[in-house]
């Protein structure tokens, strides 16, 4: 079952529905300076070139961050379908090809062009890793469930276990003409909208994936408004609340800059930290989030309820 019609013009049936978003690509003049920070944030190298970086984290997913060699910048989100029968029809709705992958693990991929002037990938096919070792879960005991028995809790140390990306945040041009690209195109639906002032004065959107009745992420991209084009944030799932814990102060011993965080959102309910690669990306540790089925009905929050926080400061100028 599909959501409601909204103002965001996603009541046009989408192309197709991709499964997850399954990497972001960047530009930074120092691939080895990024792959240091990278591993302190708790992902692992998979591959470089002369001219790419290629960091996965501990699921199937053969690589979640890319690093072009170039001027600093953001490029753009890579999201993932089923079959190559989605990226035919994707790429003959837009009049594009279907393109053999030439990097790491192969595949073919469908390269549109979004509203924003963001190069979006569609890809289908990659040679999935060999899962790593996550970060051990010893099971909590709090007041109401004792789940662990006979056993000391001890979380050892190092950086966090990054497992996968969760979502990418951009800013749109036009919020309502984003929202409907990246709907008819990719399929994903609303969860949260946000509005100033008065409710009709929307401006943004948590969006998702649309996979029926199997519940995914609250969010997969998040659509601002702002009236010019830019990156926000990325945001990779950790092993757990400890592991992030731990993250955290790795990075901290490490000395690279905070922005946001520890703290736990309103809208998608996730435990958050955010800090800041070398070039001033920010990037994001997230566990414990909302998950949604396809007929969860999209809400409509102020924008005072996404700048603030359940528990931990709310956001600091950097993340507007």
């Amino acid at each position: 079952m599909s959501q409601p019609t909204t103002s965001s013009g996603t009541d046009t049936a989408p192309l197709i529905k991709v499964t997850d978003i399954a990497y972001v690509r960047f530009r930074a003049p120092d691939l080895q300076k990024m792959a240091g920070f990278l591993t302190d944030f708790g992902m692992v190298e998979f591959t470089r070139t002369d001219t790419a970086l290629y960091m996965r984290g501990t699921g199937v997913d053969p690589y979640v961050h890319v690093t072009e060699l170039g001027e600093p910048g953001f490029i753009g989100p890579v999201f993932q379908v089923e079959s190559e029968q989605e990226l035919k029809t994707l790429a003959s709705a837009c009049g594009l090809p279907v393109e053999q992958r030439t990097e790491p693990n192969g595949g073919l991929v469908v390269r549109l062009m979004d509203p924003n002037g963001f190069p979006v990938e569609v890809v289908q096919g990659l040679t999935p890793a060999r899962p790593q070792k996550d970060r051990t879960i010893v099971p909590s005991n709090d007041a109401f469930t004792k789940a662990r028995l006979n056993e000391v809790k001890r979380v050892g140390q190092g950086s966090s276990h990054v497992k996968r990306l969760g979502h990418c945040a951009i800013g749109a041009t036009d919020y309502v003409q984003s929202a409907a690209w990246y709907h008819r195109h990719l399929g994903l639906i609303k969860s949260d909208e946000i509005y100033i002032g008065e409710k009709d004065a929307v401006f943004g959107a948590f969006m998702r994936c649309d996979r029926g009745d199997m519940p995914v992420d609250h969010h997969t991209l998040f659509i601002v408004g702002t009236g010019t084009p830019g990156f926000n944030h990325a945001a990779w799932e950790v092993s757990g609340i400890d592991d992030l814990m731990l993250g955290h102060e790795v990075l901290v011993e490490k000395e690279h800059t905070p922005v946001w965080g520890v703290g736990r959102h309103i809208l998608g309910s996730q435990v958050f930290d955010y800090w800041q690669d070398p070039w001033g990306n920010k990037v994001e540790h997230w566990t414990d989030g909302d998950l949604f089925a396809a007929d969860h009905e999209a809400g409509l929050e102020p924008v005072d309820v996404l700048m603030n926080t359940q528990w931990g400061k709310s956001a600091p100028p950097e993340m507007a």
